[in-house]
């Protein structure tokens, strides 16, 4: 797919919600406000744009944010358009990840995955949350299995599964197992549920997807954590 398309879109609607109440606070986000969510979003652009560059993931600044509701947006668009052109690359360019690939195209599909979750994080904060681009969400439930979750594991942020699941998107036909053996049990619903409970951003049985099978052996497996 065409990720820097995806990013830029989902970049500027998280854009257009800094217009709205930076005080409002975000829900699945701890103690964060708007603001905060804002801060961490384009320090984490610039955060990619020196893992680009310069080959390394050491420079992480919010408080690089501004206060003042203009110059934010100001701030934060500017670094929308560094990252862009910061990716606009072959994306089999070299660069410092925390996970392989090591290359460009591995942070093109990685942002605009951190950016869906968090412009859902912003509109959802205002009241306006809109609905997820399917084929997006969908790819965004593969990274889940692919990448995040095996990530948590292998730094000892969370222990394998003993038993495996099923994970099927009921929009776009993308299925996926987590854990050993045959599945136990299968979750299935829209590709944008299963990310937003897979994000633990609605809980594992929430009325949205549908279990079938060990249920209780399927909530174990996906029990995690997946994601930071």
């Amino acid at each position: 797919m065409d990720y820097l398309a995806a990013l830029r879109r989902e970049l500027d609607a998280f854009g257009a919600v800094l217009d709205g109440d930076l005080s409002a606070p975000v829900e699945h986000c701890g103690d964060w406000t708007l603001f905060d969510l804002a801060a961490h979003m384009g320090a984490g652009n610039l955060w990619v744009v020196t893992a680009v560059k310069e080959g390394h993931g050491d420079d992480y600044d919010e408080g690089a944010a501004p206060r003042d509701q203009t110059a934010l947006n100001a701030w934060y668009a500017e670094t929308a358009n560094t990252l862009v052109r910061a990716l606009s690359v072959d994306p089999s360019t070299d660069a410092w990840t925390f996970f392989p690939p090591r290359t460009v195209g591995f942070w093109r599909r990685r942002r605009a995955q951190e950016t869906l979750i968090h412009r859902w994080d912003a509109e959802n904060a205002v009241g306006s949350a809109t609905p997820m681009d399917v084929v997006l969400a969908t790819d965004g439930v593969a990274e889940v299995f692919d990448t995040m979750a095996p990530r948590m594991i292998a730094r000892g942020h969370a222990t394998g599964p003993e038993q495996a699941v099923r994970i099927a998107a009921t929009d776009s036909g993308g299925s996926w197992t987590h854990g050993p053996g045959e599945p136990v049990a299968q979750v299935s619903g829209r590709a944008e549920d299963l990310l937003l409970m897979l994000w633990d951003r609605k809980p594992r049985d929430t009325d949205s997807v549908a279990w079938i099978g060990d249920r209780e052996a399927g909530l174990r497996a996906l029990a995690g954590p997946l994601v930071p």
